[in-house]
This record gives C-alpha cells, sequence and structure tokens, in this order.
C-alpha cells in the first residue's frame, strides 16, 4: 500500500528544484568568490548561551499557518533588533512554500546586530556555501532529512567556513544522530510527517475558529532531558502567547 504523501515530501521536491534553479543561475565558482566579501560571523551560541532568550523568525507564509500579516512581516527585522528579548533572527529562505530568498537574508544580516539564522531544508553542500555567501552566521540541518553522513560532512563544511548549526531533532534516534561535536540542538514540536491534505485542513480550522494548531506535539520538547550537559538547547515551533501565559 503506498504511503501518503507527507508535507516534508512536497517541501523537498520544491527545495530541490529550487537549489538546482539557483545552481544554474549562479554557479557554486560564483557564490564560492562572495565569501570574501561575507561579514564576519556572529556567535549564535553565545547569543543564546546566558540565558532565555528568543531565536525570532521571518517569514511570508508557511504550509501550517497561510499568509503572515503584512505589517508584521514588514516591521518584524526592526522589531527584532529592537527587542531585549530577541537574541538571534531566522531568515527562512525557501521561496515556493515561505515566500523567501537567501537575498532577503542577505537584507535582514546588513541591518541587524544580531546573529542572522538560515532556516531552511538544507541538504547539500550548495546551499551551505550560499548561506555563507550571503552573510548568515549559523544554519539549520534537520535530522528527520538527512542521514548520520550527510549531518556530519554538511556540518563538517559548515565549521570549515566559520558557521554554526543548529540540529533540529524530534526524537531520540535523531539526537543520537547528532555530530557528537555538535554544541547547538533544537527540539522541533512541529509534526512533518503529517500529509499535506492535514496541514491544509488544520490552517482552514485555525482561520475559521483559532482552533489550536494541530500540526505540533508540544510533549516532544521533554526531549531537552536528554540532550548533552553542554547542548545550548532551542525549543522550535509550537510555543505561542497563550502557550506561555498558561
Amino acid at each position: 500500500m503506498k504511503t501518503s504523501e507527507t508535507i516534508l515530501d512536497r517541501v523537498m521536491v520544491d527545495v530541490r528544484r529550487e537549489v538546482a534553479e539557483a545552481s544554474q543561475r549562479r554557479p557554486l565558482a560564483e557564490v564560492k568568490r562572495r565569501l570574501a566579501d561575507a561579514p564576519p560571523v556572529r556567535s549564535l551560541k553565545d547569543a543564546l548561551r546566558p540565558g532565555f532568550g528568543l531565536v525570532a523568525e521571518i517569514k511570508e507564509r508557511s504550509p501550517s499557518q497561510g499568509a503572515m500579516r503584512r505589517e508584521n512581516v514588514d516591521r518584524a527585522a526592526a522589531a527584532y533588533e529592537a527587542s531585549p528579548v530577541v537574541r538571534a533572527v531566522s531568515v527562512l529562505t525557501n521561496a515556493t512554500h515561505f515566500g523567501m530568498s537567501i537575498e532577503r537574508l542577505a537584507g535582514v544580516r546588513a541591518g541587524s546586530s544580531k546573529p542572522v539564522l538560515r532556516k531552511d531544508f538544507i541538504f547539500c553542500e550548495y546551499q551551505v556555501y550560499e548561506a555563507r555567501a550571503f552573510g548568515a552566521d549559523a544554519i539549520l540541518l534537520m535530522a528527520n532529512l538527512l542521514e548520520g553522513h550527510e549531518m556530519r560532512s554538511l556540518y563538517g563544511l559548515a565549521r570549515d567556513l566559520g558557521l554554526e548549526v543548529l540540529f533540529e531533532c524530534h526524537d531520540l534516534e535523531q539526537v543520537a544522530a547528532v555530530p557528537p561535536e555538535a554544541e547547538i540542538y533544537g527540539i522541533n514540536s512541529r509534526t512533518f510527517s503529517t500529509s499535506g491534505a492535514a496541514y491544509a485542513s488544520a490552517r482552514e480550522a485555525r482561520a475559521a475558529g483559532g482552533q489550536k494548531d494541530l500540526t505540533t506535539d508540544l510533549g516532544r520538547f521533554e526531549l531537552g532531558r536528554h540532550l548533552p550537559a553542554h547542548a545550548v538547547k532551542v525549543a522550535e515551533s509550537g510555543v505561542g502567547v497563550g502557550d506561555v501565559a498558561a
């Protein structure tokens, strides 16, 4: 019996297409030449280590939430720069599903004094070089997307380029697959194994009646207890004002 397509399956088809188009438009050799002009790296780890703080995100839309409010998107970078609680800024760079680009990241980085994380579905070296060339200070690597050897290879390249890496995990098996020298771990409550149809239904229900996001599992944050003692821990997705107040 055929397994239904998940939202991650759908996204990755488009991500691979976008990367192929980008590499045709801007070959790797050209991206590497841009590295010399990239701004100095700011440490995400050092920004997060002192205690509670936010990695605040910028995106135009998402599969689970639909379009963001236009005024919020337009004012986000300035608001994050002014906020003492925001320690770093996460910029989605996927176009098809999030309405963003690597050029948008470069623009945010130019106006920010805080570390900027490239958040994307990174699976190849081109994306890592591109992240540093356009000013990212750190990248996201997803353990549910990559095999162990792929994470180690991309992590090694990132560190060679001066980038820090936030490793995103959803279960104990993924935590165990992260390179042992990793320093920043994220536990994501978002359920990427959900079908595209279920994502659409949850988005419509939420828009119609303010229903709680059914594409998240907040119980996953218990995995934080299993992270290495040295880890800088990041809780990803699924926490809103109502959750904090409760």
